[in-house]
C-alpha cells in the first residue's frame, strides 16, 4: 500500500510539477474547470455580505497540495497576539466529520471530528479555532461569542462568501506553479493572474532575505516574501517529552507523512542527518496502529499535523518534529501595518 501511495505521489510530481504538460489532452476539462470556478467566484462575490466588523485575513494558495499555510497561520497568529490583537482561526476542517457546525475546537476535540490541522493549530497557538465548511457561519459564531477581535482563515482563498480585508497566497518554493496549467492538466486552482488581487505572496523554502523578492518563477508582485520552516524540537507522542533535533544525526528514522508534500518533510530529516526510510501516505490520512510499525532500532518521526491523529496508539519510539516559521522583519512590519490600516475604517 505504501509503495502504491508513494508511486501515485511521484506520478503527480511528474505530471504537474515538471516543465511539460503530459496531460494537455485534458485541456477541455481545464477550460471547463476555469469556467465553473470563475462563475462561482463571481456569484459568491456579488452575493457577499457587507464587510465584517473586525479585520478578516485569508491565508491560502492557488495550487493544489501542501504549501505551508498552517505554519504561516500559526506565525501570523503569534505576531498578531504580540501586537495586541485577539485572533480567532477559522477552518474548513478538512478530513473531519462533526455532527454539528460551527465547532469550537478544544484540547479534547478529536481530529476525526474537527480535522487534523484545526486541532494542531488549537494546540500549537492556544487561540480559539472554529471549524465550519461555511466559513462565514464560523465567522458569525466567533463574533457572537466574542472569541476575538480579528479573524484569520486558514486555507480559504477560494471561499469567496467570506468577506476579507487581506489575502496571502503561499507557494512551495520548490514546486512553484508547476507546469502553469489549471487542474487537471496542472496544479493551479486559479490562474496566475489571480495573484494581482492578493496583498502578499509568501514563498515557503526560499532563502530568507530582509528584502522582498523581485519575482518568483516569473510572477511579478510588489510584496513577495520568503518563509523558512525551521526544525525546533522533537516531541514524544506518548509522554510529551522533548528531545533535541540534533539527536537525529546518524539515527535510522522511519519518516511518516500524510501531508500534501511529504518530500519536503523527508528532505528536512535528511538535512538533520537522519538515515531516512520514507513512509508516505495521502494528505489528511487517517492513521492506524499498523501504519506506525518500525524496526526496534528505528525512530518513527512525523509532522505535528499527523501526530495529533496518532497520540492514542503511538508506540514509545514515535516522535513529532515541531517546526517554526521564520519570516523577514520587513514582512512583519508591512503585514501589521496593513492590518492596522484595514482596521481603521472599522473602528472610526
Amino acid at each position: 500500500m505504501r509503495s502504491v501511495q508513494a508511486a501515485m505521489s511521484s506520478l503527480v510530481e511528474r505530471l504537474w510539477y515538471g516543465s511539460k504538460r503530459p496531460l494537455v489532452f485534458l485541456a477541455p476539462l481545464s477550460w471547463l474547470y476555469r469556467s465553473i470556478t470563475e462563475g462561482r467566484r463571481r456569484a459568491a462575490w456579488e452575493a457577499r455580505d457587507v464587510s465584517l466588523p473586525v479585520p478578516v485575513i485569508v491565508v491560502g494558495n492557488i495550487t493544489a497540495g501542501g504549501t505551508g499555510k498552517s505554519p504561516l497561520t500559526a506565525w501570523l497568529v503569534a505576531e498578531l497576539a504580540t501586537a495586541g490583537w485577539r485572533p480567532v482561526i477559522l477552518s474548513r476542517g478538512y478530513g473531519g466529520n462533526s455532527g454539528k457546525y460551527p465547532l469550537e475546537v478544544t484540547a479534547a476535540t478529536s481530529p476525526d471530528e474537527a480535522g487534523d490541522e484545526p486541532v494542531m493549530l488549537a494546540l500549537g497557538t492556544g487561540c480559539p479555532v472554529v471549524v465550519d465548511p461555511q466559513r462565514r457561519r464560523a465567522a458569525d459564531y466567533a463574533l457572537k461569542n466574542d472569541l476575538g477581535n480579528l479573524l484569520i482563515c486558514d486555507d480559504g482563498l477560494q471561499h469567496y462568501k467570506l468577506p476579507r480585508d487581506l489575502e496571502l497566497s503561499v507557494f512551495d518554493g520548490q514546486r512553484g506553479i508547476g507546469n502553469g496549467a489549471l487542474i487537471p492538466v496542472g496544479p493551479l486552482r486559479e490562474p496566475v493572474s489571480r495573484l494581482s488581487s492578493v496583498d502578499f505572496v509568501i514563498v515557503n523554502g526560499k532563502d530568507l532575505s530582509e528584502q522582498p523578492l523581485e519575482s518568483f518563477v516569473g510572477i511579478e508582485h510588489p510584496d513577495i516574501y520568503s518563509m523558512v520552516l525551521e526544525p525546533a524540537t522533537l516531541v514524544q507522542l506518548k509522554t510529551g517529552a522533548f528531545r533535541s533535533v540534533e539527536d537525529l544525526k546518524g539515527k535510522r528514522v522511519r519518516a511518516v507523512a500524510g501531508i500534501g508534500n511529504p518530500v519536503r518533510f523527508f528532505d528536512t530529516l535528511r538535512v538533520l542527518g537522519a538515515v531516512v526510510t520514507e513512509a508516505a501516505f495521502p494528505d489528511h490520512h487517517r492513521f492506524r496502529p499498523e501504519d506506525l510499525e518500525a524496526d526496534e532500532e528505528e525512530l518513527i518521526v512525523m509532522t505535528a499535523k499527523d501526530a495529533v491523529k496518532c497520540q492514542q496508539f503511538a508506540p514509545e519510539n514515535a516522535w513529532s518534529l515541531v517546526v517554526e516559521a521564520r519570516l523577514p522583519d520587513q514582512f512583519r512590519e508591512a503585514f501589521l501595518a496593513r492590518v492596522r490600516q484595514c482596521s481603521e475604517p472599522l473602528t472610526s
